[in-house]
């Protein structure tokens, strides 16, 4: 067994070993200089981890290559059993009355884990504590069970069942890293901005200590998602093309979409095995989400208008309100950060962007005249590019969109020279068109972006020296 510790809101950590082996494995491995030989062992132990909770799964199943419930259900109790009777006995070891400064609480326990609150002020105590714990409690087991002090958790977030982070402590000078679990940084199935605010947010409370700092950077991020200033790089959503329509119980956006394009272009259309990159776009009132998702590259290529509603209820409010609600206070995070009624609106959802799309709906029956690129009003002469307002200020509003299309070709080139250097040569035109690469559409943006812009520069005519 394997004992994890926190202080001050730390939790000791009990964790069962099933292979003796993988212990083995890990412990030569932190021994080792070489960080090559150390990393070999760290993939043996995995590979031992992984192998033995596959069988543990095998046995689960009903309908499988090993069934065999009986074993897994005893593996269930037998775990359960050893995690009450450490709890019994922490809790009733180290206690005010047994000459310690605070009652030890059990306050998460689950499978193979049991995570204790000391009450210490210091990493340092808590590590003693649970040092002292587990050759103790060591003793009331059967060997070869042991249990084992592992590392700290300072400061400590606990969301619920199978989800919490925390500093990671093995010395108690200073953290090693900060460690989630079942958390959507290390979860595939959002957009990579999820990932990317709970990340950072997480790194401003536990990191920082700064709560109203995450506050205002997660109303930042709404604000920009509202307005359209987030990269569609980061609002991607990607599933695996596992089985036909037919074979699924309910309409997927993936599925869905992948019948869309090969309807399109039945030759550059995902496959079964493939993975579906999609966005969510704006459509009719109450249209499915299934409805709404399109390829990434064709709402690039025809300005399509994204779904931000979609994306701040269905993306981003899970992830906040669980990282938040044992912030802020239960039900406050939503008041403070999502939209409310009118009269308790916030400021930062209060602004929204709306993009034209080029095709569909009214755009088909629309005509589009030319505006000044100065104030946006409608022109009178087709080959003008300001109107007669501005055309004491052309000059300025020339160079301006000229220092535009520089500042976006030096964007483009360094995500170019990335895309080379991923590719493996500096020298080579890029093949790339991985569709699970953030850089792959940051790049076909840009693209499109300086042929725009180049667009507006054209209306200005031949440069006269």
């Amino acid at each position: 067994m394997e004992i994890k510790c926190l202080a001050q809101g730390h939790n000791l950590v009990i964790l069962p070993r099933p292979a003796i082996l993988r212990l083995q494995s890990k412990s030569r491995s932190e021994e080792r200089g070489d960080p090559f030989k150390k990393k070999v062992l760290d993939g043996r132990q995995l590979a031992l981890k992984v192998s033995a909770n596959s069988v543990y799964g095998f046995t689960g199943a009903q309908v499988g290559k090993l069934p065999c419930l009986a074993i897994s259900q005893s593996v269930t109790a037998f775990g359960r059993m050893m995690i009450e009777k450490t709890k019994q006995l922490v809790e009733g070891a180290y206690n005010i009355k047994s000459g310690y400064s605070h009652d030890a609480q059990v306050i998460y326990g689950d499978t193979d884990s049991v995570m204790v609150n000391f009450g210490v002020d210091t990493v340092a105590e808590s590590m003693k504590l649970g040092q002292e714990a587990a050759s103790n409690i060591s003793k009331s087991f059967q060997e070869p069970i042991k249990l084992e002090f592992e590392k700290v958790y300072f400061p400590y977030l606990l969301i619920n069942k199978k989800r919490y982070a925390g500093l990671f402590f093995t010395k108690p000078d200073t953290y090693d890293k900060m460690d989630c679990k079942g958390i959507e940084t290390v979860r595939r199935d959002n957009c990579p901005l999820v990932s990317n605010v709970v990340g950072q947010c997480l790194q401003k409370i536990l990191i920082d200590r700064d709560p109203d700092g995450a506050v205002n950077y997660a109303k930042q991020v709404i604000s920009d998602i509202l307005c359209n200033r987030v990269d569609i790089s980061q609002l991607v959503i990607t599933k695996e093309l596992t089985k036909t329509g037919e074979e699924y119980a309910g309409r997927q956006a993936h599925v869905e979409l992948a019948e869309r394009m090969r309807k399109r272009d039945a030759g550059s259309a995902p496959a079964l095995g493939d993975r579906v990159p999609y966005v969510i776009i704006g459509g009719a009132k109450g249209a499915a989400t299934y409805e709404k998702s399109e390829d990434p590259m064709y709402v690039l290529e025809h300005s399509l208008p994204i779904d931000t509603k979609y994306y701040v209820e269905n993306q981003l409010k899970g992830p906040l309100l669980r990282i938040f609600d044992p912030v802020l206070g239960e039900n406050k995070a939503e008041a403070i950060l999502l939209r409310l009624p009118p009269v308790l609106r916030r400021e930062h959802t209060l602004v929204k962007t709306y993009v034209a799309p080029k095709i569909g709906g009214l755009t088909m029956f629309a005509k589009k005249k030319k505006r000044c690129i100065g104030c946006n009003a409608v022109l009178d002469k087709e080959n003008a590019a300001v109107c007669p307002y501005c055309k004491t200020k052309e000059s300025e509003i020339y160079q301006k969109e000229v220092a535009q299309m520089s500042a976006l070709e030096v964007k483009f080139a360094r995500l170019w020279t990335q895309c080379q250097r991923c590719q493996g040569s500096l020298h080579e035109d890029i093949l790339c068109t991985s569709r699970d690469c953030p850089i792959f559409y940051m790049r076909k943006k840009i693209q499109k972006d300086l042929a725009d812009k180049n667009t507006v520069i054209k209306q200005f005519g031949n440069p006269v020296w």
